[in-house]
């Protein structure tokens, strides 16, 4: 982690603005899974992950209760990542298939990963004033990944977020609707709407492997170009 993005993490780490968001994730932390029962929770809001250099960026809706909450890193150490890696490693876009942990070797190429919201809302559903405290740090870190070509946004609620980011900071107008697969290139960017890789969307069959490759492949494909 370079200098900038180890000083911008640490102040996303220090946050405890949301009193709902800071009391779940304290109880989260306290009732341990069982199969996680002799670990440490993280238990503080999480910061993206992967390439600075980045011309690909991923947006998640939040750190799962079990995945980052427990591990640090988003999208680690839960069955969306499971999936996740498993696509983006079909994709050339990782070097392995599997986010375990913080020390588990991952790395990503030309891929930086973040969030929507820092820390788990309960049953995964933020609140609006929780989406906008956070913006300030999806504002920063956006801005930070300078060569960003493309943006998957995986999820209605992180497509939302990038809308409104691209609204309120560029005065960009017009209705933008999310469906998986539909692109619209706003202020140089190409923001790609995705389903996002929960165990509800793979279990009904809303997304799966062959469809989420595809679009990795489409963001590579422009991040190229």
């Amino acid at each position: 982690m370079n200098k900038t993005f180890k000083s911008f993490s640490e102040k996303i780490f220090k946050c405890n603005k949301c009193d709902r968001l800071v009391n779940f994730r304290n109880q989260v932390s306290r009732k341990k899974r069982k199969s996680f029962k002799n670990q440490t929770y993280w238990n503080k809001p999480v910061s993206g992950f992967g390439d600075y250099k980045a011309k690909i960026i991923l947006v998640g809706l939040a750190p799962a209760a079990h995945g980052a909450t427990r591990t640090g890193r988003v999208f680690t150490g839960d069955k969306s990542a499971n999936f996740l890696f498993k696509c983006l490693f079909k994709a050339g876009l990782c070097n392995q298939s599997n986010s375990d942990h913080i020390n588990d070797g991952l790395k990503l190429y030309n891929t930086f990963i973040t969030l929507a919201l820092r820390c788990v809302p309960p049953h995964d559903k933020p609140k609006s004033d929780e989406l906008k405290n956070c913006s300030k740090f999806f504002k920063q870190e956006l801005n930070m990944i300078n060569n960003k070509k493309v943006i998957v946004a995986l999820g209605k609620i992180a497509f939302d977020t990038c809308i409104k980011f691209y609204k309120k900071n560029f005065n960009i107008t017009g209705t933008f609707k999310f469906e998986h697969g539909k692109s619209y290139e706003i202020n140089d960017i190409i923001i790609i709407g995705c389903y996002h890789p929960s165990p509800r969307n793979v279990n009904t069959k809303k997304i799966d492997i062959p469809k989420m490759v595809n679009v990795f492949k489409i963001a590579k494909k422009i991040s190229a170009n």
